[in-house]
């Protein structure tokens, strides 16, 4: 009889060890649980031709992760939002991800203005945000560049500053002393307008007119016509809106020889018309690989974006997409290197250094969360509606604008 239990105890424990075994490993492989990283564009809207190719950026660069195993065992859950061009729209959008999507860190906005209305809203909430706006200012409090920068706000774009200093570069390169400002009353325009004024005499620089117009204006004639009366010998326009598009086709109206250029806020193929032939603007290396030194550092990085974007969306690339590209691949390096806990992120996004990007070369610090340097631009000008960089393609600088004629 007690053999007869041995060997049932025996048979028993034989069916339950695999039992307990396949449970074991069952729970062993139960999937972590996915990062959410939420995102806020501009998809509609005046900002649509930034956002929209965020957007799709984003999405591209979270799905190549998820089919390479994630990260650290765990995939992206990537949760965007519209903000349809309206700072409004982003306060609500990035309190949604924050309190209800629970996310660990939020990439965009796509313009100052609605960046200006996020940061403060995620560094009270200590939110890692990378902006894809360009305003230097938004990573201070109040816009105030004399207090402490916030401790979790970050961003991809270059800065304004530097763009300022390049166009000024340019100017005195060719003998430009004369230049007429106009630029959007947005959050992004009279960002840049602050930094033209403040470097203009660094260069020697006169600046003979200073105007502004509305986001939405699309007809600046008036204002031309009256900048054309202070005959300068370039225009600088600062704008991400309708009217740097349609500013290259007044002046030519206008018969205006002054040399026109743009911010760094132009660098989207959707913008260049006939008229556009022609006009110079700073910008990262993204838009002119073809023009690009193959040892250079950026190289690699930016072919394969170029490549693996266009193929997917069938679309040229422009730099938004870029901005957003290194937003969420920033982020992915933090927590890698830190963890997915968001004052870890942050850490990890402020020790960010030699991090190659398809805007520069991004070295974090703590009193400098853009990381980027007046290298990270290069001029580029329209020839046969492509862009091209200039020095590869110009020779001789632009025409200056003759005086106007006295009235008789």
């Amino acid at each position: 009889m007690k053999c007869s239990k041995l060997v049932l105890a025996c048979f028993l424990a034989f069916l339950i060890v695999p039992v307990l075994s396949s449970c074991s490993k069952k729970k062993a492989e139960t999937p972590k649980a996915a990062i959410k990283i939420g995102a806020v564009f501009s998809v509609t809207g005046n900002g649509a031709k930034l956002g929209g190719p965020e957007k799709n950026a984003a999405m591209m660069v979270a799905e190549e992760i998820n089919a390479a195993g994630g990260v650290n065992g765990s995939t992206i859950e990537l949760i965007i939002e519209d903000d349809q061009t309206n700072p409004e729209n982003t306060t609500n959008s990035v309190k949604k991800l924050i309190t209800r999507d629970m996310v660990s860190a939020i990439i965009g906005p796509s313009v100052s203005a609605s960046a200006y209305a996020a940061a403060p809203i995620c560094e009270a909430d200590s939110m890692p945000l990378i902006s894809c706006a360009a305003a230097w200012t938004q990573l201070f409090p109040e816009k105030d560049v004399a207090k402490p920068m916030y401790k979790f706000v970050f961003k991809t774009p270059q800065n304004d500053s530097d763009c300022a200093r390049k166009i000024f570069e340019d100017c005195k390169a060719r003998g430009f002393t004369k230049v007429a400002l106009i630029t959007s009353a947005s959050g992004f325009g009279q960002a840049g307008r602050i930094e033209l004024k403040k470097f203009a005499p660094d260069f020697g620089i006169k600046i003979v007119s200073d105007e502004t117009y509305p986001p939405d204006a699309t007809d600046l004639t008036s204002i031309l016509t009256k900048i054309r009366s202070k005959n300068p010998q370039a225009v600088v326009n600062w704008s991400v809106d309708p009217a740097q598009v349609v500013i290259a086709g007044q002046m030519k109206q206008l018969k205006m020889k002054a040399q026109l250029y743009q911010s760094h806020g132009f660098g989207n193929k959707n913008n260049i018309t006939p008229e556009a032939e022609g006009l110079l603007f700073p910008a990262g290396r993204l838009l002119v690989v073809a023009d690009m030194d193959t040892a250079d550092v950026q190289y690699k990085v930016l072919k394969k974006f170029k490549t693996d974007y266009e193929a997917k969306y069938s679309e040229e690339v422009s730099t938004f997409a870029g901005h957003a590209y290194d937003a969420l691949n920033m982020v992915v390096e933090a927590i890698k290197s830190k963890g997915v806990e968001k004052n870890s992120i942050r850490e990890g996004l402020e020790g960010l250094t030699g991090f190659v990007g398809t805007a520069g070369v991004f070295n974090m610090k703590p009193a400098d969360h853009c990381g980027l340097d007046s290298n990270a631009f290069v001029m580029i000008t329209v020839k046969d509606g492509q862009f091209r960089l200039a020095s590869a393609v110009q020779s001789a600088p632009a025409a200056q604008e003759k005086p106007a004629p006295k009235a008789k």
